[in-house]
């Protein structure tokens, strides 16, 4: 897929998979943008004003700004080690709930060359220029943000 058709990356802003979307976004001049929750709370502490163009939701219930990323984007892409859990099983149950298409990777059961060419195939079949990125978070899996920025290089061909 062609970085000129998607227009943005949204996100939640959780550590692990989603900054690392919003990390990646950034350093390829994608624009960024998404729902978070009131205070840009996340387990860190707080996420950061580096990442522009985010909304806080009225309340701090990380399953507001699920739902909204999920409504208010074209497609999700959801990425983990293993079976959805916890926030990124709900993520796919809204998707579901929303009739929004969808895409489970599981970095355990293929490689990144193997997952950016499932997911690229998947992207080409749908009309996507506002992609939601979702999946574990840090504290819950160490490895995610890194697997998950390799494998968004490898999507879009980054160099």
């Amino acid at each position: 897929m062609k970085l000129k058709k998607l227009k943005t990356i949204i996100s939640g802003g959780q550590t692990g998979a989603d900054r690392a979307a919003f990390d990646f976004a950034l350093e390829n001049k994608i624009e960024i943008g998404g729902f978070v929750p009131k205070g840009r709370r996340a387990e860190d502490g707080g996420i950061s004003e580096d990442y522009p163009n985010l909304v806080e939701t009225k309340t701090r219930n990380y399953m507001e700004r699920t739902e909204l990323n999920v409504q208010n984007s074209d497609a999700t892409l959801i990425v983990s080690h293993g079976k959805l859990r916890r926030g990124s099983l709900l993520t796919k149950k809204f998707a579901a709930k929303h009739q929004k298409p969808f895409l489970h990777i599981d970095f355990l059961e293929t490689t990144i060359k193997e997952s950016a060419k499932t997911a690229r195939k998947w992207l080409a079949s749908i009309k996507c220029k506002r992609l939601n990125i979702a999946g574990s978070r840090a504290s819950t899996d160490a490895e995610i943000y890194d697997k998950t920025k390799l494998f968004l290089t490898e999507l879009f061909g980054v160099k």
